[in-house]
């Protein structure tokens, strides 16, 4: 039945859900008939009497049929739920439709099991819809490839015979077949299944694109580095598909006193049936029956979540276990990496200071040697830098990182290092030569420091820039009643300053390890703050690993990050965070207004019931009713947040606002 929404696939639900049409239609045109029959003069005097009333041939006979064609899926699905030991309470249902059959009180049998499926029916296409809304962000991968010969001729294929190494050609309007790096051409491409970004991006020779993202204007020629489900497309699919499966503590609480309920219904009626034996008692029996399945009740919680789910996944946010919607709505503290976070992460070499009789080739030279082995934002720079000086950086041997340090290794034979100056220190190297006040580092540059054979070659000064919507998320979450907004970041403590000034953080701590960074999480968890922590995915895995929720920034394309965060967010907005917090506190709020709604209505209607106020029919048509509004209540968190995926409207720039000081 529908309980089983979160389960099967949307074509099977599909299937199913035309199954009880049919049924509903059929047995609902049958009981529909057996109230017209005895309106009718040639059937209405083909009448008999069973000692107690008069009933008619005809329209009894109808009423029966209906019925039992009605019924007949409800109580063979509790049979099966009791055989599998899964009882859904759905057997309080089945147990008042045989009731009124026993009663030969076929219309009420009738009319009752066509309302109950037809909430059933209503909660299966609400659910249907949800989850289609899911599959319709994540299952739009192109049904054809075309990818280009040797020769340069093309063949049409599968997406799915693509294989790393491929190249395939991407014309205007083609969906991309693949995870791949544009190798010719440049366009702009939509990917807001993927990232959630409302405008399309532009992209050109060296950019990644992903699968099943729009190719707006131009031809690319794109070369597969994924394809399949090793896609970005492919691991989000699986993973939301995953998160639907998952449970929530609310859940889970119903769960655990849900075999409890059935045998106390059904203990309550039996109560009420002996006391109002003489004074329809069967009848009061049945409608406590009907009004005590807790359809509204059962539906609360993984209606909102799916509809939270289906919301969240439109602007690029992948949540991957659902019971962390229930975490981020209590966060206290959030704890921000800088690099990649709250700024681009996209250094760029500013000023090289060579040391007295060193040149500034020489440095960058040395400098680059080391660092090309490095995959660090910090090497790449340098890398880049030295390229466009059109410097040939020899090749090192016995190359070394050491994470939030620096790097060594020999270059043309003589040990290097190239690192913070606190690491050149503690290797002997003498600062003497760059003690000039000239030479002093300048304030909000990173600066590493470069080393050959004990002798100081000079540092490289690199600048990274803030991301223009960090603050104003920063600013948000703040006024959500988040108390603690720190960033760490193994930088320097005057770069680290001058982005916490700007960013209007309460708290910084530089040049941190990434053993600090978890000593750090642990502290804020002592003071009983409820910790998120904020980071690229990369080299925060353990921080994130350590926070009561983990966050990674940017993750399309990168399978670290997606894997190392219980929340990714697809693209690097990070106003998605304090959206997220919302969309958390809302969820939350609908689930305990579902809860609201089915616990009052069972506990009036029952009460009603065991006073004979009102009818089986009546108790079946407030049901479906219940069932509808706690539906349509969850419903609304899917079009949540709609506002942001309107292009931004330009705005005037704010004016200047002191930071909160940092400490």
């Amino acid at each position: 039945m529908a309980h089983d929404i979160l389960a099967d696939s949307v074509e099977a639900q599909t299937v199913r859900a035309s199954v009880f049409i049919v049924g509903i239609l059929l047995g609902g045109v049958l009981v529909l008939c057996s109230y017209i029959v005895p309106l009718i003069p040639a059937f209405s005097r083909v009448t008999f009497h069973d000692g107690r009333r008069s009933l008619n041939f005809f329209a009894d006979s109808l009423a029966m049929v209906g019925a039992v064609l009605l019924g007949f899926p409800i109580i063979a699905h509790a049979i099966k739920g009791i055989l599998r030991r899964r009882a859904h309470m759905d057997e309080l249902v089945a147990l008042a439709v045989i009731a009124a059959l026993t009663a030969a009180d076929y219309r009420t049998a009738g009319v009752v099991a066509f309302f109950l499926l037809l909430a059933n029916l209503v909660e299966t296409r609400t659910a249907l819809g949800a989850k289609a809304s899911i599959e319709s962000l994540i299952r739009i991968s192109p049904t054809k490839a075309h990818r280009l010969r040797a020769d340069g001729t093309e063949e049409l294929v599968n997406p799915t015979a693509l294989t790393a190494g491929d190249t395939v050609r991407v014309r205007p309007g083609d969906n991309i077949p693949a995870d791949g790096v544009i190798v010719s051409g440049q366009t702009s491409v939509n990917q807001a299944n993927i990232t959630g970004e409302s405008l399309p991006v532009d992209k050109v020779v060296g950019d990644e694109v992903f699968s099943g993202t729009s190719n707006q204007s131009g031809a690319v020629d794109v070369k597969v580095t994924r394809a399949g489900d090793d896609t970005t497309l492919g691991k989000v699919r699986h993973l939301i598909l995953q998160a639907q499966q998952t449970r929530t503590p609310i859940m889970r609480l119903i769960d655990r006193y849900a075999g409890w309920y059935t045998p106390t219904i059904i203990m309550i009626t039996g109560i009420v049936l002996f006391f109002t034996r003489n004074d329809g008692g069967v009848e009061r029996a049945i409608t406590m029956l009907i009004v005590a399945c807790p359809c509204a009740l059962i539906l609360a919680v993984p209606t909102a979540m799916v509809a939270a789910l289906s919301c969240a996944a439109r602007l690029g946010i992948l949540i991957k276990d659902i019971s962390t919607l229930e975490v981020a709505r209590n966060l206290s503290a959030v704890i921000f990496d800088k690099t990649g976070t709250l700024t681009t992460g996209e250094l760029a070499v500013t000023r090289l200071q060579p040391a007295p009789g060193i040149d500034g080739e020489e440095l960058l030279k040395t400098a680059s040697a080391l660092e090309q082995m490095s995959k660090h934002p910090v090497a790449q720079a340098i890398v880049k830098i030295a390229r466009k000086a059109k410097i040939t950086p020899a090749e090192p041997v016995d190359f070394k990182e050491f994470t939030g340090k620096g790097v060594s290794g020999k270059v043309d034979g003589q040990e290097t290092l190239v690192g913070r100056k606190t690491w050149l220190l503690e290797h002997g190297i003498d600062m003497s030569a760059m003690s000039d006040a000239i030479m002093a580092e300048p304030e909000g540059l990173s600066t590493l420091y470069v080393a050959r054979d004990g002798k100081m070659l000079g540092w490289v000064g690199l600048e990274d820039r803030t991301r223009p919507e960090a603050r104003h998320a920063l600013e948000e979450l703040r006024r959500m009643g988040i108390s603690e907004l720190v960033m760490v970041t193994g930088d320097q403590w005057s770069v680290a300053h001058r982005v916490a000034r700007e960013m209007g953080c309460t708290e910084v701590q530089a040049e941190v390890l990434p053993a600090d960074k978890l000593e750090l999480v642990a502290a804020l968890k002592a003071q009983k703050h409820t910790v998120a922590v904020v980071g690229d995915g990369v080299n925060d895995a353990p921080a994130l690993a350590a926070g009561d929720l983990s966050v990674a920034m940017g993750a399309a394309g990168s399978d670290v990050a997606i894997n190392s965060a219980s929340i990714a967010l697809m693209n690097n907005n990070l106003e998605r965070l304090p959206f997220l917090i919302r969309l958390s506190r809302r969820t939350i709020s609908v689930i305990h207004q579902n809860l609201l709604l089915g616990i009052c209505f069972i506990i009036v209607l029952e009460i009603f019931s065991a006073m004979g106020l009102i009818k089986p029919i009546m108790g079946a048509v407030f049901h479906f009713v219940a069932a509808c509004a706690v539906i349509f209540n969850s419903a609304r968190l899917v079009r949540f947040g709609e506002e942001l995926h309107k292009p931004a409207q330009e705005e005037q720039p704010a004016p200047r606002v002191e930071a909160v000081p940092v400490t």
